[in-house]
């Protein structure tokens, strides 16, 4: 018999914005959703209902940016805390900027193999996932959690829960509005869906 918890951890990335779209680093700036944001954010439902227990939720928490806020709301999630821990990565310098800029004077940077001037290093970033991991890890038994925030730094919990370093988050997909499953078996932290989308076109 398994002795797993009741509930999952379940990893909800907002929808897409305008600087989602055209590959600008979105830290601490608050970008509102696209049309094609809303949309996948009310078809998320149809994602959940694959993977998510029949259940409501044990806790719902979200990122303090509008963009994961509206994108919970237009999914019907009720929002029980806005957690700060939650924000994606500081990017520091590379704020509002694609990776190609960035490597007119940073060449081969990647925001794994940094320099991260003015933003968070990856072992700054893995303190705040490990933190986040260890309390909704302790609120399982109630049932599912829901963690709703952003690309980078969901990556990074995935790669955390396997046990990799928070750089491990470069070998995990998670797209705007994508959902991913933190999971078990008997006892061990696995990957139970990674990167589910919504249905192109299914609307609610």
């Amino acid at each position: 018999m398994s002795d797993d918890p009741r509930g999952r951890i379940l990893l909800v990335r907002h929808g897409e914005t305008e600087w989602s779209r055209t590959g600008r680093h979105t830290g601490r700036t608050d970008v509102e959703l696209t049309d094609a944001g809303r949309a996948a954010a009310r078809a998320l439902p149809d994602a959940l209902e694959l993977v998510r227990h029949p259940v409501p939720p044990a806790r719902v928490l979200c990122s303090p940016r509008t963009r994961a806020r509206d994108t919970a709301a237009l999914a019907g999630l009720t929002v029980d805390e806005i957690d700060e821990r939650l924000a994606e990565w500081d990017y520091g310098d590379a704020e509002g900027r694609t990776t190609p800029q960035i490597r007119e004077t940073l060449p081969g940077w990647t925001i794994w193999d940094g320099p991260w001037p003015g933003g968070e290093t990856p072992q700054d970033v893995c303190a705040r996932a490990d933190a986040v991991l260890a309390d909704a890890r302790a609120l399982l038994a109630g049932g599912d959690v829901v963690l709703v925030g952003h690309g980078h730094f969901s990556r990074v919990l995935t790669a955390r829960w396997i046990g990799l370093p928070a750089t491990g988050g470069v070998h995990v997909a998670m797209d705007p509005a994508g959902v991913t499953v933190l999971g078990f078996e008997r006892g061990v932290p696995r990957l139970d869906h990674v990167n589910q989308r919504p249905a192109p076109g299914v609307r609610r």
